[in-house]
């Protein structure tokens, strides 16, 4: 089924109709030549000798669902559906507390390591070490302390943004 829906799609564009045009009843009759050196080309009409007719089915569509119209007078949605377990404001705090704490915790070592990082990084040029006497050794080495040095940077910035949300 796929292949004919394809063969309309092809004979479509080859008739110069477009898409617009290609409704089941407006489609034209296509042809299947062989060509001399053997390619099978699909067109809009029988110009040769070795051209045949292919019967192709119709197409079938099915129109998208259609979207529920919006409310303009709606009312404002709830924070949480009836019957929800509340949490009161004390113990929310004391969560919110608790997750600055480890989100600053997070973030300490994060910046911790990336000093480590860079002191070992050196601009560019650590230090070669004994086991690196093959130069492309140094080089992935160096590779890699580049890409933990952008991975460490990008965790300090998403702890940041995330310290930014919790309410005070």
């Amino acid at each position: 089924m796929i292949a004919r829906s394809r063969l309309e799609f092809v004979a479509c564009f080859i008739a110069g109709a477009g898409l617009a045009a290609c409704a089941p009843s407006a489609l034209a009759q296509v042809y299947r030549c062989d060509s001399p050196n053997g390619v099978p080309v699909y067109q809009g009409s029988s110009s040769g000798p070795n051209c045949r007719p292919i019967d192709l089915q119709p197409l079938t569509t099915i129109p998208a669902p259609k979207l529920p119209a919006a409310r303009s007078s709606a009312p404002a949605a709830k924070a949480s559906p009836e019957g929800f377990p509340k949490v009161d404001g004390a113990a929310q705090r004391a969560r919110d507390g608790d997750r600055r704490r480890i989100l600053e915790d997070e973030l300490q070592k994060e910046q911790q390591r990336l000093g480590e990082l860079n002191a070992e990084y050196k601009n560019g040029e650590p230090d070669r070490l004994g086991n690196e006497r093959n130069y492309q050794k140094y080089l992935d080495r160096v590779a890699r302390l580049q890409e933990d040095i952008a991975r460490t940077e990008s965790n300090i910035a998403s702890l940041r943004r995330e310290l930014s949300t919790i309410r005070d």
